[in-house]
């Protein structure tokens, strides 16, 4: 038990790196919660910092979930006698998996080195899912992509996406008889709803019409370089 929870501290911190706050800090010396929507998250660099910043952002918070199933987990099976599962019948090797996904996502949150206010976990959630059941988030970001580029609306496609993640597990579970534990299905789910919670200011927006737009998907230097140039 000691082992696993030590992991879970572990991947909650990897998860709480507050990549876009510390590197509009170090690199541009803004506080990206000062401008823009005021999200701590990848969409909101894109638009403020421009296309360059926003890259490197999601790829490092898609990384944080990424890491810490694929990697960081191991840890678990390394320290005392290995994680033991809370409850018979529950998969020890998912419940691993799971739960330092989880850690990651609720520490992209919650972060504890940014005052617990974070972005809304998307990036950090597929990648911590690509991590546990690659194809099903496969899918869920192809359909991502689809919406954002047909809509220019990010915060609808990352909606869109976590609505139809887990209905695409029980797609590929009970129609193509493609194996995912139940566990991952139940987690899944989970993580989708708290990821569309995370969005209840974005889904005001977008029902009243004045959710914002990204304008255009060429490189551009983001609004804060624009300004300093007009």
């Amino acid at each position: 038990m000691l082992s696993l929870l030590s992991v879970i501290a572990i991947c909650y911190l990897i998860g709480a790196i507050p990549s876009s706050l510390w590197y509009g800090k170090i690199v541009h010396n803004v506080d990206i919660r000062e401008h823009g929507s005021g999200n701590a998250g990848a969409t909101n660099t894109f638009r403020i910092l421009g296309w360059k910043a926003g890259t490197i952002v999601l790829l490092f918070d898609f990384g944080k979930g990424l890491i810490c199933t694929l990697f960081v987990s191991q840890l678990a099976y390394q320290i005392g006698s290995g994680p033991v599962s809370f409850y018979e019948g529950w998969d020890v090797d998912s419940m691993v998996l799971i739960l330092c996904g989880v850690a990651a996502v609720v520490g992209h949150m919650f972060p504890v080195y940014a005052g617990f206010s974070g972005g809304k976990g998307a990036a950090t959630a597929c990648g911590m899912l690509y991590g546990i059941e690659p194809l099903s988030i496969s899918i869920t970001l192809a359909i991502f992509l689809i919406i954002m580029f047909s809509t220019h609306y990010v915060s609808l496609a990352s909606i869109t996406g976590a609505f139809v993640f887990p209905f695409s597990q029980l797609i590929l579970r009970y129609g193509f008889d493609w194996y995912i534990d139940g566990s991952i299905m139940i987690f899944s789910s989970l993580i989708a709803l708290g990821i569309i919670v995370k969005h209840k200011g974005n889904i005001k927006r977008l029902i009243e019409g004045n959710e914002n737009r990204i304008q255009s998907f060429k490189p551009s230097e983001g609004h804060l370089k624009q300004k300093a140039d007009s």
